[in-house]
């Protein structure tokens, strides 16, 4: 039993800075933060994304730069993401296995320049698609087996372009371990998979299809296959199975809104857990921000660190550059 006030006074805890510092249960590092970037096609481009302000596009050659600065920042891991152009992408979705698509050249040249950088590729296949879905689209239904085998090929060219960490997004059954097979047949038996074990059929993601290039495309909703935002039970269920399947790492997604989730996943199975604080997300409070209706700093780190406390390893976040700057700022 807690003593009772006077003999106990939590304040005590609270007096200063020092004091703070020395009880405190959780804390932000740049170790944890993962940074998504935008990549297209073309030469000299930083094309700015109207509905997540500060975030752009990068050609290749310009991502190069922007990831040394990420680097000096002392974030080390990046997740990749392309703009495919639009004569590219098709219903049966062969861009998202073309070594030479923007995502496997920008991983191979961040590699030969970035040795240590640490590289994660989405595995899905929306940002390929004319119809804008995860999986496969045939007479209205999106198939699940036939989109396992178009996955399985997407894995293993991206793992032979030097991807470390593959993140499954597309929420099909059963692709975990088929991409897990894959890889230890072909001889990617180091090369890591941090499973969207939970991702919520959310209206949250809306600036990233436009960051991607999908805004428009999408025919239908992908609530048949996405996590319904009310189950907590089935998301824990999706967990355990990716577990059991070979995923090294989970997600959650979005970050937020479903902490109870994230909170849940870590208590449950005691796995590296991940966040993903999403594009709307991102936006809901930059927007706060410009209109100075909340301080960036403190909100910056203020949210982030709620992750930690719901139990995540590390956090895919759009402001991992200004987290870092506030970081190093106050070390």
């Amino acid at each position: 039993m807690l003593s009772s006030f006077p003999k106990r006074r939590g304040r005590r805890l609270r007096q200063n800075s020092r004091v703070r510092a020395l009880v405190r249960e959780n804390g932000l590092s740049k170790s944890d933060l993962i940074c998504p970037i935008f990549i297209r096609d073309g030469e000299n481009i930083i094309e700015p994304i109207p509905s997540m302000p500060g975030i752009n596009r990068y050609s290749i050659d310009t991502v190069i730069p922007y990831v040394e600065k990420l680097i000096n920042l002392g974030i080390f891991t990046v997740a990749l993401f392309p703009l495919t152009p639009s004569d590219k992408k098709s219903s049966t979705c062969e861009e998202a296995w073309n070594p030479k698509n923007l995502v496997n050249i920008a991983t191979r040249k961040l590699k030969y320049n970035f040795p240590e950088l640490i590289i994660m590729l989405d595995v899905a296949l929306d940002p390929y698609n004319s119809d804008g879905h995860d999986g496969l689209l045939v007479d209205g239904k999106i198939i699940n087996d036939e989109t396992l085998v178009a996955l399985e090929r997407q894995a293993l060219v991206q793992a032979e372009a030097g991807a470390d960490i593959l993140g499954p997004s597309d929420m099909m059954d059963g692709r975990i371990g088929v991409i897990r097979t894959a890889l230890e047949k072909n001889g990617f038996k180091d090369t890591l998979i941090m499973s969207y074990a939970a991702k919520f059929s959310s209206a949250f993601y809306g600036p990233f299809r436009e960051a991607v290039g999908a805004q428009g495309l999408l025919k239908g909703d992908k609530k048949t296959y996405q996590i319904d935002p009310p189950n907590m039970e089935e998301a824990i269920r999706e967990v355990g199975e990716d577990i059991f399947e070979g995923a090294d790492m989970v997600m959650v997604k979005p970050g937020m809104p479903y902490l109870d989730v994230i909170s849940e996943v870590k208590r449950k199975f005691s796995f590296p857990t991940f966040a993903y604080q999403v594009s709307g997300e991102y936006s809901m409070l930059k927007g706060a921000i410009e209109n100075n209706w909340l301080d960036k700093d403190s909100m910056i780190v203020e949210s982030l660190t709620c992750f930690k406390r719901a139990g995540c390893d590390g956090i895919l976040t759009y402001f991992a550059p200004d987290a870092a700057e506030i970081i190093n700022k106050n070390s």
